[in-house]
């Protein structure tokens, strides 16, 4: 008797970013140093790259594979940047980011406590990708988090102004 198939497979959010990398076997040592991801699967290519792997972090998977010459998407390497940012929440950002800092990622925004009730912080990971990290430390209701955000930005623009 066949098992009942679910569309959207178990373990799986229906999101799922897929990360297109050169070096994908070396980002996911780092992913696993950085972040404590876990390999769920990986399926080796020809001549040593990784033709898909998959990865859980936290309650999250995130898929990723070796650039192919010729395929429709390109590492940040070969863009010189990135178009997206993946975003994890943690326990403790503090201690999350200097693991990933310690693992090799580069600090792009020092860990603050931010206007919307996260303590966040960026950084880059060797391969390009851009990683924001947080943890939620007050719950806000819609109108606090604008009042604190017109706060924030009146503060940026004075500031820009004085520079």
């Amino acid at each position: 008797m066949a098992k009942a198939v679910t569309p959207v497979p178990e373990g799986f959010h229906t999101v799922t970013p897929h990360l297109v990398i050169k070096g994908a076997a070396a980002a996911i040592d780092f992913y696993k140093r950085a972040f404590g991801a876990e390999v769920v699967a990986r399926m080796d290519g020809p001549g040593g790259t990784v033709g898909h792997a998959e990865l859980k972090i936290g309650d999250s998977i995130i898929f990723l594979a070796d650039e192919f010459p010729g395929g429709p998407t390109k590492s940040p390497q070969s863009l010189g940047g990135t178009t997206a940012s993946l975003h994890l929440y943690v326990p403790d950002v503090d201690a999350a980011f200097k693991q990933a800092i310690s693992a090799g990622g580069r600090e792009t925004m020092p860990v603050t406590d931010m206007f919307w009730g996260d303590r966040f912080g960026q950084l880059h990971d060797p391969f390009g990708h851009s990683w924001s990290i947080a943890t939620r430390k007050e719950i806000l209701t819609p109108q606090e988090t604008e009042q604190r955000a017109q706060a924030f930005w009146a503060t940026m623009q004075s500031q820009k102004k004085s520079a």
